[in-house]
């Protein structure tokens, strides 16, 4: 009896990641959308071994010349290869993604634990901050920080996750809000174990599953937000190569060089698609109440 009894507690673990990968295979538009990453994040880790031109080589008899059978993509102003130029972006704006999110989940969540499990005084003065920060604008606080911080790629990340975090803090605590009164917290408050432990433990892997979803989703609007600085000059600084910088000197050739900016703008559009794709699937897979 004792086996039997057991039993269920190991299994349905493995039961439930068996049918949220079910519902993902089923999910076209996710499948899509995880190719699409996987294929840019391919490109952005492959750089260095890939046999490309130098991103940074200047050219004076390839300046503005249309995509050929020597450069696919077409060359730049300083005739650089625009897809050389393409690929190693692909590694500015996936890692502006990832590590802002990273940023943002890693001081959001532990706020958002925090205000959700103690409520009281903490809660009123971690949800008051919230607040104030969610009323301003994502993007004006993104360029808010970067130009205070300094124009680089690293303190571009630091400002997109800085102003991404309140969104985190938001749902965290809304989600534990929902789990602290659930049997197993109470039977875990019973036996004696501290507020660290039920938090790590009982609390946090319970409330992960949307935490991941609007992790994915995040990604997509940093790599928007990273984009835009470079554009303004506040992200990847020049030589180096940012789909961003790269739109803010294309702006000025649109009529002689219009390829300059039409490639980084479709994988600006690509890439964001697929994490938009990627993480509405995560979204159902992970949601109990589907089917």
């Amino acid at each position: 009896m004792t086996t039997i009894d057991q039993a269920p507690a190991v299994v349905a673990p493995k039961k439930e990641k068996s049918r949220a990968w079910r519902k993902m295979k089923r999910n076209k538009s996710a499948l899509v959308g995880c190719g699409i990453v996987f294929f840019f994040a391919i490109l952005a880790i492959a750089a260095p071994l890939l046999p490309i031109p130098d991103p940074i080589a200047t050219s004076w008899t390839a300046i503005r010349k249309a995509p050929s059978a020597a450069h696919w993509l077409g060359t730049d102003d300083l005739g650089r290869d625009i897809l050389s130029r393409m690929i190693w972006g692909a590694q500015a704006s996936l890692m502006a993604g990832v590590f802002s999110v990273v940023i943002a989940v890693g001081i959001g969540v532990p706020f958002g634990l925090v205000s959700g499990y103690f409520g009281g005084w903490v809660d009123m003065v971690i949800s008051r901050i919230t607040e104030a920060l969610l009323a301003m604008p994502f993007l004006i606080m993104a360029i808010a920080l970067a130009a205070f911080l300094g124009p680089s790629l690293t303190n571009a990340m630091i400002a997109i996750g800085l102003s991404a975090m309140p969104i985190f803090v938001r749902l965290t605590r809304g989600q534990v809000l929902a789990v602290k009164t659930e049997d197993y917290v109470e039977g875990a408050r019973s036996v004696g174990l501290n507020h660290f432990e039920i938090m790590t433990r009982y609390i946090l892997p319970n409330v992960f599953a949307p935490i991941i979803v609007q992790a994915t989703l995040t990604i997509a609007t940093a790599i928007i937000a990273e984009a835009s600085l470079s554009f303004l000059g506040l992200g990847q600084q020049p030589p180096s190569p940012s789909w961003g910088s790269m739109l803010n000197v294309a702006k000025n050739f649109l009529t002689q060089a219009p390829w300059m900016a039409m490639w980084p703008g479709i994988a600006i559009f690509l890439v964001v698609i697929g994490f938009n794709m990627l993480g509405d699937g995560l979204r159902d897979a992970l949601d109990p109440r589907e089917a």
